[in-house]
């Protein structure tokens, strides 16, 4: 009998599949296409302490092989969302990871500290609410009070938030990355050092896309996050790097689309994957993921993930 469940960060996920934060907003947008349930997790839209409106101008745009995007982390805020959005998640059964940004050190701690607050108030039966399971700390937001460098372009960026992040929480903590740091490898190694249960990576990659009638940049901020199939030999790459680097799990994302991309991360080493830009491209992209999985693990007679993770 295939195995399709997996133990990562001490919680059991009915399979490797998490939709990718930011693309499956908070669950219910897909519930007319199949049943959110189905999933291994779902990684919420990105949140923030504070609310955000988001970018001006143009947000999204597609390109060869992917879409390009400057949202802004358009959110309402960690604390409206564990009052209030977190009840439209109540009734789903998948592991919840809740994607965390800021925009300061002290943004992500207190951030991290609201969410820390709302679990145990539900663990006590104090709130009639879902937890949530996992903070995806996102590293790659501007560090604006040190002058607009993302926390995960360094290692020591990353050393600071991390430590500090840890502190307050008790729960799981995956750590995700960004492809543009000066070496993701050593990066995610710190981030495991300062007590991260888990990686994730990567993010989207940053990039360019001109107007030539208009002569100007897309996007008014000129460089945007690109996303997509362009980008799944460079996260694979990663993935299988940091993959052996590291001895906590790894989530593996950028550019899966299918269940062989899915496969493939998984044989670069990757416990668990997120999919994302392709449900823009395919609604029903995550339930296809998981049943192609399954029909690949009968067809290769592989009763257990754990066969081919990491093999190459």
């Amino acid at each position: 009998m295939l195995k399709m469940k997996i133990n990562a960060f001490g919680i059991d996920f009915k399979n490797p599949v998490i939709a990718a934060s930011g693309t499956f907003g908070f669950g219910n947008e897909y519930k007319d296409y199949y049943d959110p349930s189905i999933l291994g997790g779902i990684s919420t839209k990105g949140l923030t302490l504070e609310s955000r409106a988001g970018n001006k101008g143009i947000r999204i745009a597609e390109t060869s092989g992917g879409v390009m995007n400057s949202i802004g982390l358009e959110n309402p805020g960690v604390e409206y969302f564990l009052n209030q959005g977190i009840e439209e998640m109540n009734d789903i059964e998948s592991v919840i990871l809740g994607n965390l940004g800021g925009s300061s050190l002290d943004t992500y701690i207190e951030g991290a500290r609201l969410i820390e607050e709302h679990n145990k108030k539900v663990e006590k039966a104090e709130k009639n609410s879902k937890k949530i399971d996992i903070i995806e700390l996102n590293i790659s937001c501007p560090n604006v009070k040190e002058g607009g460098i993302a926390f995960g372009i360094t290692c020591e960026g990353a050393e600071k938030v991390v430590r500090e992040v840890r502190k307050v929480v008790s729960c799981p903590l995956v750590v995700k990355l960004s492809p543009n740091a000066e070496n993701i490898s050593r990066i995610a190694a710190t981030c495991e050092f300062e007590g991260a249960d888990g990686i994730s990576l990567i993010n989207t990659v940053s990039a360019l896309k001109i107007d030539i009638r208009k002569r100007k940049p897309v996007f008014n901020n000129i460089y945007a996050g690109l996303s997509g199939p362009a980008i799944k030999p460079i996260a694979l790459k990663m993935v299988r790097d940091v993959s052996k680097t590291v001895s906590v799990p790894v989530i593996g994302m950028g550019g899966i689309v299918t269940y062989e991309d899915a496969i493939e991360f998984i044989m670069a080493g990757a416990h668990l994957i997120q999919f994302g830009t392709a449900s823009f491209m395919n609604p029903y992209a995550g339930r296809d993921i998981i049943d192609g999985i399954k029909r690949f693990m009968e067809e290769e007679n592989i009763k257990n993930l754990d066969e081919i993770r990491g093999i190459i």
